[in-house]
């Protein structure tokens, strides 16, 4: 599912516009990444959390030349599924 595809459905589902559906995804959005920016957790009882989490500098290789090379230490952006969402993952409701 892509964003048009959601819009609509949240727009159905709501009972408002499409319009107004991709105002308010896009505005969750980017509060959702403008807080994790900031070092703090979005959570979402039964659907999950949304967090930053902190990548340590390490050594790897390089696939073509088998040469070492230094990865730099980095905060990457992380999801973990709520048990509310794993269940309906998994054929349960």
């Amino acid at each position: 599912m892509n964003k048009e595809e959601l819009v609509q459905e949240v727009a159905k589902k709501a009972n408002v516009t499409q319009k107004e559906a991709a105002e308010v995804i896009s505005a969750w959005v980017e509060t959702v990444q403008k807080t994790v920016a900031k070092g703090k957790k979005v959570t979402l009882v039964g659907f999950g959390t949304f967090e930053a989490r902190k990548r340590a500098a390490r050594t790897g290789r390089n696939p073509q030349t088998g040469k070492e090379i230094k990865i730099p230490a980095k905060t990457v952006p992380a999801f973990s599924a709520g048990k509310k969402f794993k269940t309906v993952v998994n054929g349960g409701k």
